[in-house]
């Protein structure tokens, strides 16, 4: 496996938890977004991920190895449950004093924040690393 393979693969991984990252924010922003119908209150949104697998077989003579980099096929909206309260002076209520409320669970989300975070963290060390090898190798090619 190149170098070049290594760089492909940690940077579709990081752009994968920046998108995931990306809706996680949408979902924690619209967390209290009223609505004066139910079917109105917003949808939290959840990253569709997939691997690609590289056309490389394992091959040693040719020093070529398989590799997966991870996609983003779509951005889906999940439909929940919705919080309905009373308050009939707000002015997105309905005839019957009642607005709508995602029911997304903040919890949740902030724990997928974190996890993309790190995911996000782990691959760029990934790429420290490779670009240190690299560093390594081009020492070495001048003392030698």
């Amino acid at each position: 496996m190149a170098f070049n393979d290594i760089y492909n693969i940690a940077g579709t991984a990081m752009n994968a938890q920046t998108v995931r990252l990306n809706t996680i924010a949408s979902n924690l922003a619209n967390a209290d977004a009223a609505s004066s119908t139910p079917n109105g209150a917003y949808q939290s949104l959840k990253p569709v991920f997939a691997t690609i697998y590289g056309k490389n077989q394992y091959d040693v003579q040719k020093n070529s190895y398989p590799s997966a980099e991870v996609r983003v096929v779509d951005v889906i909206q999940v439909p929940g449950s919705v919080d309905k309260k009373y308050e009939p002076n707000n002015p997105l209520s309905n005839e019957d004093g009642f607005v709508f409320y995602p029911g997304i669970d903040v919890v949740s989300e902030m724990t997928d924040m974190m996890s993309a975070s790190r995911s996000f963290e782990t691959n760029v060390e990934v790429l420290n690393n490779v670009k240190s090898m690299q560093q390594g190798l081009l020492r070495l090619g001048r003392e030698g």
